[in-house]
């Protein structure tokens, strides 16, 4: 223990052995002591109270209040964090009021928690728990069986091996979730009186109704509401809850719907550890989450919400932690997944009056290492991290266009360009970088008709062409409707496809059309048998390209599958 801890444990000490004396100066014969059994030792010893009161002497007094909470079992475990808690309060209460038939009883409250979460857990399985765990017992020669001997019963014949439901009977049977009482007279905590406060300054009055307001953030009073609600979100009240709207895009606005619960009281209570106050509080447990937090992207979703709260102490904290972690961060996915939340703060930060030139600081170190590393981290994926690389990559593209700054577009296309070219990248990916430079006109009309047609070559394996496929026709339909080079490309790909290869294939194609408007389907239904299917070919064959004979009868046979993809009816016309 280092110095500075040995000090004030002798005058915590000091001051205990001082509170003490009072009390027998006060005539109190038989004084109880509630404290650690760290400190038991020490206060027997009320002989030297000149060197309790030198210790004591020159500290400032601090005025202080206290106040009862109401306790509960999960507060009296080791999972509140307090190292002398109790480890399984709801096992030593079983144990108490149930003398007899321990075993049987637990293993039946326990059968009860997993059906009323819907598992099966039969009265035999029941029997068959209890013998075991009394086998279990007899083997470790203990009269009867414990804590360790039923769960490992109940996990092996109820649970049937698995560990997941366990943790439904650690917190609900084995700790508990009973809730003690404190008397109605008793002075609030600190921390609701501040709330209390904060709500009569701003006539935020709550309420148990659900009730919508609209804040115009430019208002002294509806900003100092938005704050209130940021904070107490994060310190996990959700007295209020942000909603979207379509009517106000201004950043001056937010849509919020209130409900004050019963439990927030609870709450409220175990957030004073932090704090006072709702904004000490807050800001303090936000830069416990700040050291506690591993993972970058929710660093800066932290970022994100914390500067919603105005807590400026608490955001210079989360900037000192997010370039720490940005600066030995090596998965680029990460890096792409952290650049949105960052990007909203550089981009709308000053309606709050937050200083972005901190952030975009950040944001070019991120950017620079997704620039170097992404062409690597896109080799040699499989289709699920396929999938995740393609998300990470549009928050990516999401930010960019946020920001809108020309040296990162530019920096940004070339490594789309990369990509698409690179033969060894996941269809998907490619594809999407493809749909991504087209919607930027990077890309041409003609260079698309190309890079689908390599795509979609017989050289292709075809469910990486498929894959390439979904990636540029994911979120919408209207490119395939008004690309004629596209369309061609695709059609001449199904056509020449075996049936029992488009038949493996459909699901991925079912997929990559899913995401459809009914409109948008219903338009390539009608232009695949409308006419406008045949002009686009003959465009196509006066453009240069040799157009291929069609077969009428295999053609036909051919669309009440393509109308089953696209959704649309097919009446045989």
């Amino acid at each position: 223990m280092s110095p500075t801890c040995l000090r004030h444990e002798a005058q915590r000490e000091a001051h205990m052995r001082q509170s003490i004396r009072a009390a027998q100066k006060e005539g109190f014969q038989r004084i109880a002591i509630v404290c650690g059994a760290w400190h038991a030792p020490v206060l027997t010893r009320l002989d030297d109270e000149k060197n309790d009161a030198a210790i004591l002497r020159g500290l400032k007094r601090v005025k202080i209040e206290a106040t009862w909470i109401p306790w509960t079992n999960s507060r009296l475990s080791y999972r509140s964090g307090y190292g002398a808690g109790v480890t399984s309060p709801g096992w030593y209460e079983h144990l108490w009021h149930t003398p007899d038939l321990t075993s049987i009883r637990w293993v039946t409250h326990a059968a009860h928690l997993l059906r009323a979460e819907g598992l099966d857990a039969s009265s035999a399985s029941v029997i068959e728990a209890v013998r075991l765990a009394e086998a279990l017992a007899a083997m470790r020669e203990f009269p009867m069986p414990g804590l360790v001997d039923l769960h490992e019963a109940i996990q092996t014949v109820l649970c049937h091996g698995n560990a997941e439901p366990m943790y439904l009977i650690r917190d609900k049977l084995e700790i508990g979730e009973k809730l003690g009482e404190v008397p109605m007279e008793t002075p609030a905590v600190p921390l609701q009186r501040d709330l209390e406060n904060r709500q009569r300054k701003l006539r935020f009055k709550p309420s148990a109704s659900i009730e919508t307001y609209d804040f115009d953030l430019r208002k002294e009073t509806d900003r100092g509401r938005s704050q209130l609600l940021h904070q107490l979100r994060l310190l996990n009240i959700e007295w209020g809850k942000p909603q979207r709207t379509s009517q106000k895009h201004s950043t001056f606005h937010e849509l919020w719907t209130v409900q004050w619960q019963v439990e927030f009281a609870i709450k409220l209570i175990e957030a004073n550890i932090w704090g006072n106050t709702v904004e000490s509080a807050t800001a303090a447990f936000v830069r416990h989450q700040a050291d506690t937090l591993q993972s970058l992207p929710e660093l800066t979703e932290l970022l994100d919400k914390t500067i919603l709260a105005e807590l400026p102490g608490a955001i210079d904290h989360l900037l000192n932690s997010i370039q720490r972690r940005a600066a030995v961060s090596a998965d680029v996915r990460h890096l792409m997944d952290a650049l949105p939340p960052l990007a909203r703060v550089a981009r709308y930060g000053n309606v709050r009056e937050t200083r972005a030139e901190s952030i975009l600081t950040i944001i070019d170190a991120l950017f620079e290492r997704i620039v170097v590393g992404l062409p690597g981290a896109c080799a040699s994926l499989d289709d699920d991290a396929a999938k995740e690389m393609v998300e990470s990559i549009n928050h990516a593209q999401e930010s960019i266009a946020l920001l809108n700054r020309d040296d990162q577009r530019e920096a940004w296309r070339g490594v789309l360009r990369f990509l698409l070219e690179r033969n060894g990248v996941h269809g998907l990916v490619r594809g999407r970088c493809c749909r991504l430079l087209l919607e930027q006109k990077v890309i041409d009309d003609e260079e698309l008709q190309r890079l689908a047609g390599l795509a979609l070559s017989p050289v292709n394996p075809l469910p990486q062409a498929a894959a390439w496929l979904e990636g540029l026709l994911r979120g919408s339909g209207l490119m395939l409707l008004h690309q004629d080079g596209l369309w061609v490309a695709l059609d001449r790909w199904l056509s020449e496809l075996p049936s029992e290869v488009f038949i493996e294939l459909l699901p991925l194609l079912r997929r990559a059309f899913s995401d459809f408007e009914p409109s948008e389907r219903r338009a390539m239904g009608e232009k695949v048998g409308g006419g406008s299917f045949h002009r686009a070919n003959l465009a196509t064959a006066k453009s240069g390209t040799k157009a291929c004979d069609i077969d009428e009868e295999r053609a036909n046979s051919v669309l009440p599958v393509l109308a089953h993809i696209l959704g649309v009816k097919y009446d045989g016309n």
